[in-house]
């Protein structure tokens, strides 16, 4: 039974300095998710592979809500031309609001910040708190350092096996909104299974 996805919660990098290869699959996504009637829902920067999802996403006739605190308003880091705008207080209150609003999440490349919302976005799922897909878009193998890490975390007992399970690697944008419809949703009982 596929899940019923209205929005997607999309994590990505704001720099503007990389691989044009991760400009391109970031271009895609939106364009799949504009085109399919997904709403994204992501940090509204004005730059990087934030920018690209969403100009592409809205170019494709696809709506775009962006999250984002006070202070990077005021550095005039949003996106000007999304759909909804949410300006939120903090970058605990911005994470907390695009969970919400998202019925699956995929990761992009990115810095830091990328890759400590996709570690907290797992955590809660692992504690029961978000039960939706979790994709983890591996354009180019970026992420295969960190998908090595979490395999050793699982290996080494930091990890049950079965949260092996909390998120699913795909290589194509394509393939990542197949498997966002795919994935069961997540049993909140898994929460017993939290300790090792």
């Amino acid at each position: 039974m596929m899940n019923e996805i209205h929005s997607v919660c999309v994590y990505s990098a704001s720099s503007t300095k990389i691989d044009p290869a991760y400009f391109e699959a970031a271009s895609e996504l939106g364009t799949l998710l504009g085109q399919a009637g997904i709403s994204l829902i992501n940090g509204a920067g004005n730059m990087g592979l934030m920018a690209a999802t969403a100009d592409a996403a809205l170019a494709a006739g696809g709506e775009v809500t962006g999250v984002i605190p006070h202070f990077m308003v005021e550095q005039g880091w949003h996106h000007q031309k999304l759909t909804r705008l949410i300006e939120v207080d903090d970058m605990h209150q911005r994470k907390r609001t695009m969970a919400r609003l998202s019925d699956a999440a995929i990761a992009l490349p990115g810095g830091c910040g990328t890759l400590e919302e996709l570690l907290e976005i797992i955590t809660w799922k692992q504690l029961g708190i978000y039960l939706n897909p979790i994709v983890i878009l591996n354009t180019k193998g970026y992420f295969d350092p960190l998908l090595q890490m979490l395999d050793k975390a699982v290996d080494e007992h930091f990890m049950r096996v079965q949260h092996g399970n909390i998120w699913h690697v795909a290589q194509t944008p394509r393939e990542a909104l197949e498997l966002i419809h795919n994935t069961p949703l997540w049993d909140p009982s898994i929460r017993k299974f939290a300790a090792i």
